[in-house]
Order: structure tokens, then C-alpha cells, then sequence
């Protein structure tokens, strides 16, 4: 089965994840979805005579729904069916695209990388070409846009309560992983009934470490296969490329982000291939590559990444 979930006031949250809220759609495990996202508040759209298109339902999004923590726009949550705490839920990305021809990047005092060094509050509005796939910067650079979700995670577990989107944790959310776009998998932890996937905050182009807080933030229009693993046990979300397995961590201290994914890089080694931890913490500092996902969000990230096809098993 294929869905469409479209944004809208009764379809979005604004800032937060919520286990109690209600799925705005329900899922068999295995269906495909096609949800679309909106991005940004009544500050960072451009005037509506500058020859932008601007998704109408942003501007009803702003009007009718609260931002209740502050936060990404949210579409979601979808519920599938089966999903339950412990289980794994897989997430295909099947496709990613752009919905408007703008986006937008800000920098505001005491936030991001420096916080204490730019001290002017800027929005910058970056045309898009949605056939040559770049945007164009004010000195007059096309940027290649490599599009992707900023946020993409399950509902926390309900003693957690209402959470901002801003933080990423276990459930996943604001991963801000530029290396999750269309043609990889995510996989996140259940930790309540239905998981209630969410997404939203569709980045346009984003460097390791979104230094500034923001990248290129835009709507977007994803395409993503749901599915409920129960034969796999994770605590923490993984994903995998065509080409490398990546393992993550998310704390406010960078060192311990780097165990985190270090730590359960080894044990997703020891689980393929059969090898021992040394063997695994071995391999992990010859071909394994520690990358900084963002430094930016109050849980800074760290993500390694390994070349599948160098993970051969023990018995081979």
C-alpha cells in the first residue's frame, strides 16, 4: 500500500515529540508513505512579492497550529501498525525532493558553533533552481544541493513526556546526518505503541557540523518504506548507505559521542561478522571514519562510518 500524508495545522506539530498524540495516519508495516514538509516560521519566509512559491499551507500552519516548545515543524506522526517497545523500525528512503524554489539560513546571537562571536540576528533567503539542483549564494556560488531530513525520528517513550525536536536522542530526531538521503535506511528504536514516525526540518545542503545552527532549510517531499523489524535489538538509531554501515551518537560532549558511535560500531561488527571486540576495535581505527554530524544542537553528534563490503565474516 502507498499513503500520502500532506502538511497541514491537523497533520504538523510544531516543536515537540509526544507519544500521546494522535497519529495523523496509521500504516501496515511494509506500506510506503509520501509525506510533505514545511519549514520555518513567519520570520524566515520571504516577502510574498519577491516571486517565491510558498506552500499555502505554511502560512496556515502558522496561523492555526501553537509551537509548543521551541522547534522544527513536524509532519506526522504515522503510526504502523504491529510496532511495539523493543521492536526496530526500518525506515527506507526511497526518494527526496524539493517542494519550493527558496530556502532559507539564519544566524542568531549565542547560538550555533561560536556563539559568542557573531552578535547580529541575519535571514538569509537562497534562491533554488529545482532543475540544476543548486542554490545560488548572494556572491553569486551555485551550491550542488544534496537534499535530506534534518529530522527524523519515532515518538519517545511516554515517561518522557513532550520533548523539543532540537535535541536528538534515542528516538532519533534531529540527527542532522547529511549522509541520509534518498537510497539509504534508518533504523530507530520503538519505545511506544505504533512508533509514530515524524519528519520534517528538509535541508537543501548541510556541511558536517551545521556550524551556524541552520543549513539550507526548505520543504521537502519524502517517500519512505515503514517497516517493524523484531528481529533486530538496537538502543540507539543506525543507518546504512549502499556503500557503509553508520553508527551514532549524540551527547552534550563530543568525546562521548565519539565512544558512543565507536562503541556500538564494535558491536554491530561483532553481531556481522563474528569477530572478536579487539578484532572489531581494530578494524574500527583502520577503516572506520569518525565524522562530526553537527555541534550545534545542545546533543552535539558524532557518526562512523564503515565500508560494508571490507566486513567479511569470521568463517570466510
Amino acid at each position: 500500500m502507498t499513503h500520502l500524508l500532506k502538511a497541514s495545522p491537523e497533520t504538523c506539530a510544531w516543536g515537540y515529540f509526544d507519544a500521546t498524540l494522535k497519529p495523523a495516519l496509521e500504516v501496515d508495516s511494509g506500506d510506503v508513505v509520501t509525506i510533505e514538509t514545511v519549514s520555518g516560521g513567519p520570520d524566515q519566509i520571504p516577502a510574498q512579492d519577491a516571486g517565491f512559491h510558498i506552500p499555502p499551507e505554511l502560512f496556515d500552519i502558522h496561523a492555526r497550529s501553537e509551537r509548543q516548545l521551541p522547534g522544527h515543524i513536524l509532519t506526522g506522526p504515522v503510526a504502523v501498525k504491529g510496532a511495539k517497545p523493543g521492536h526496530v523500525l526500518q525506515v527506507d528512503i526511497l526518494d527526496v525532493k524539493l517542494r519550493q524554489d527558496w530556502g532559507w539560513n539564519m544566524i542568531r546571537p549565542l547560538a550555533g558553533t561560536l556563539p559568542d562571536e557573531f552578535q547580529t540576528y541575519r535571514n538569509v533567503i537562497i534562491p533554488v533552481d529545482l532543475e540544476a539542483m543548486t542554490g545560488r549564494m548572494s556572491w553569486g556560488l551555485d551550491l550542488p544541493l544534496k537534499p535530506f531530513f534534518g529530522v527524523m525520528g519515532v515518538a519517545p517513550p511516554p515517561n518522557w513526556g513532550r520533548i523539543s525536536t532540537i535535541q536528538p536522542r534515542a528516538h532519533g530526531g534531529n540527527i542532522d546526518n547529511k549522509e541520509l538521503v534518498a537510497g539509504t535506511t534508518l533504523y530507530l528504536p520503538v519505545l511506544t505503541e505504533g512508533a509514530l514516525f515524524s519528519c520534517g526540518d528538509g535541508h537543501g545542503v548541510q556541511g558536517d557540523g551545521e556550524v551556524c545552527v541552520t543549513a539550507i532549510e526548505t520543504a521537502l517531499e519524502g517517500r519512505f518504506r515503514l517497516s517493524v523489524r523484531d528481529d533486530l535489538k538496537i538502543d540507539f538509531p543506525r543507518a546504512e548507505t549502499p556503500t557503509h554501515l553508520i553508527t551514532m551518537g549524540m551527547h552534550e560532549d563530543l568525546d562521548r559521542c565519539a565512544e558512543m558511535a565507536l562503541r556500538d560500531m564494535i558491536a554491530l561488527i561483532v553481531d556481522r561478522t563474528g569477530l572478536s571486540r579487539e578484532d572489531a576495535y581494530m578494524l574500527c581505527s583502520l577503516i572506520g571514519d569518525l565524522r562530526v554530524t553537527q555541534t550545534v544542537n545542545g546533543n552535539k553528534g558524532v557518526h562512523m562510518m564503515m565500508e560494508t563490503a571490507l566486513l567479511q565474516s569470521k568463517a570466510s
